[in-house]
């Protein structure tokens, strides 16, 4: 009877440790969601125990120390070795993983940087321009350093001879040549600022609206030959400026190409002739051309001190996905990812939106993310006879055509793309103030009234969002 009792008790003591498995530990969150190696972070949940030695936490597979650890939270750090991915808990046996992944940041990604396209300063000075700061005339690239800029964007055309047949008589020599782009990268290096030298790849304006073939490439018939010029072109201009210490950080391989490049000529597609019109189907085309001045830039740079970093660029926000998950079929050695937001034009995607758009961005396609044009009225009023292309639409609500709407809207776009994980924000043409340079239509400019300049050229207030703190 005694031995019966107690088989009966080891029988109740055994089925009631099966009955009560350890509980199941659980990730609820952690936090930051993204870092470089060495970053500490805090993951919150349930069930880990009291007893370090008894858990493992890895980042993507890899191993990491535990700082600390209680029932519901872990202090741990991201791994030197770590790629972006799940975490994964092991309590003993028992094992969980996060929904979401943790992102590790390369120390570049951390940089944030303020920059602006001043392509038209040079021609500006040349034409009775003058540029000011509390009605005492300055330097404009040290302005904009003194103001918090980091990079200097350039466009670079292949043969503008335009810019100075425009005058009368002819002016003495072209604009945004290279000889012209050299001048503002010694200046902008003068003052300590990097550089983005935009490759058009064509004689004049390169936007959604038209991407012209330059005059010297219209007789092409095979795209190797394409290649070959795209390639031949960008080493030569590239290795002129490196011969002069000017080779830029940057540089963008088209402009807002998201119906590709180099697909007409005087806005008429011309026979024969390769396109890489990618809304008429030619992503084979376009992504030859696009491996070609990629491999440029990393055959110069191979040889330079500088390590240039290579930009896709394409307008509106929505446009990104679309295109980058066709152009990636082909083309994946580039750095990062550029977009074009106007908040006016680009409503697609309103404001508040941003943020998400790029955390989407990086996530998919593992790539830094930067606005590459963006800008915004400060008046509706105009300085000259040239009219302006931002004057008769609304304004975004909240943010008013003012000096301090301005302030505030380049405020709010550049918080979310921080928030966002984006590494940058360039304004575009912020010193096109009025004066006597002329283009294609008239004279003067269509853009003073987005510039970071009053109707007396003294800087407004719109240039300090550059150093403004923000949440990071």
């Amino acid at each position: 009877m005694i031995r019966l009792v107690l088989f009966a008790l080891v029988l109740l003591t055994s089925c009631k440790k099966e009955a009560d498995p350890p509980p199941e530990p659980s990730i609820g969150l952690f936090n930051p969601l993204r870092g470089v190696p060495g970053t500490p972070v805090t993951i919150t949940g349930a069930n880990f125990g009291e007893s370090a030695s008894d858990i493992s936490v890895l980042f993507n597979s890899t191993a990491t120390q535990v700082v600390s650890v209680s029932d519901n939270a872990i202090e741990t750090i991201v791994p030197a070795a770590a790629t972006s991915g799940p975490i994964t808990i092991k309590v003993g046996e028992r094992v969980t993983q996060s929904s979401s992944d943790f992102t590790v940041l390369s120390p570049d990604d951390t940089v944030f940087y303020f920059g602006s396209d001043l392509s038209y300063v040079n021609q500006i000075l040349d034409h009775g321009g003058v540029y000011k700061e509390n009605n005492a005339v300055r330097d404009p690239y040290r302005i904009f350093k003194e103001h918090g800029n980091d990079i200097v964007r350039l466009r670079i055309w292949h043969n503008p001879v335009w810019t100075k047949e425009v005058y009368n008589p002819d002016g003495p020599h072209m604009y945004n040549d290279l000889v012209d782009v050299a001048r503002a990268i010694d200046q902008s290096r003068k003052q300590g600022m990097k550089v983005l030298l935009d490759f058009h790849f064509s004689d004049i304006w390169a936007d959604p609206g038209a991407q012209e073939i330059p005059a010297a490439w219209k007789d092409v018939k095979d795209i190797n030959v394409l290649r070959d010029s795209v390639y031949n072109y960008t080493v030569k201009s590239l290795k002129y400026l490196d011969a002069k210490g000017l080779m830029p950080e940057f540089v963008q391989i088209g402009n807002e190409i998201n119906c590709g490049m180099l697909y007409e000529f005087n806005q008429v597609p011309v026979p024969g002739f390769p396109s890489c019109n990618v809304c008429g189907g030619s992503w084979n085309n376009l992504r030859v051309v696009l491996n070609s001045g990629i491999k440029a830039v990393r055959d110069v740079s191979a040889q330079s001190a500088v390590k240039t970093k290579v930009m896709l660029h394409v307008a509106n926000p929505v446009n990104v996905e679309w295109w980058f998950d066709n152009v990636t079929a082909g083309v994946t050695d580039f750095d990062i990812i550029g977009f074009s937001y106007y908040p006016i034009w680009h409503t697609e995607v309103p404001l508040s939106q941003i943020s998400d758009r790029v955390a989407v961005f990086k996530s998919k396609y593992h790539k830094q993310v930067m606005i590459l044009e963006t800008a915004y009225p400060w008046t509706s009023g105009g300085n000259d006879g040239y009219n302006n292309i931002f004057s008769t639409q609304a304004p975004v609500a909240g943010y008013p055509y003012t000096p301090q709407g301005q302030l505030d809207m380049m405020k709010a776009i550049t918080q979310e793309m921080i928030d966002g994980g984006g590494n940058g924000i360039i304004y575009w043409e912020p010193a096109w103030i009025t004066s006597n340079i002329r283009d294609y239509w008239n004279t003067g400019s269509s853009w003073e009234n987005c510039t970071f300049f009053d109707f007396n050229a003294n800087v407004n207030i719109g240039i300090d969002y550059m150093k403004q703190k923000y949440n990071r």
